[in-house]
């Protein structure tokens, strides 16, 4: 596979419910999700169309709406739903890794956050 090029979306920050405590399902909390997403930018770089990239707002929708769709226990799981569905919306994307940070987790201690990294390949 030839050298890919990188498209990244950092710290896109949602209200969710998502944690393997009651309190955290019902009460809800800030999750950061960054993406790095890989795929050949070569014609979108001679067309300058919006057609031959990733459309990094429709990144963010279909981000947006798996984020919000269901409470999920594990960010592991929440990441690699993610992912899925970016691959399987986006025909170009060849490689994503997702980052999901959850600040200031319920631990017994202080933790500034938690984050989980996932990369998944077509």
């Amino acid at each position: 596979m030839a050298d890919l090029d990188v498209i990244r979306l950092r710290n896109a920050t949602f209200y969710a419910y998502h944690g393997a405590g009651a309190d955290e399902q019902n009460l809800g909390g800030k999750f950061e999700v960054d993406l790095e997403m890989r795929c050949d930018l070569s014609v979108a770089a001679e067309s300058d169309s919006l057609k031959k990239t990733l459309d990094y707002e429709k990144v963010y929708g279909v981000v947006q709406r798996i984020v919000l769709a269901k409470k999920y226990h594990l960010l592991e799981a929440l990441a690699g739903t993610i992912a899925k569905g970016l691959l399987k919306e986006f025909y170009n994307l060849e490689v994503v890794t997702v980052r999901i940070r959850k600040p200031h987790p319920p631990v017994k201690g202080v933790v500034d956050f938690v984050e989980v990294e996932l990369t998944q390949k077509r």
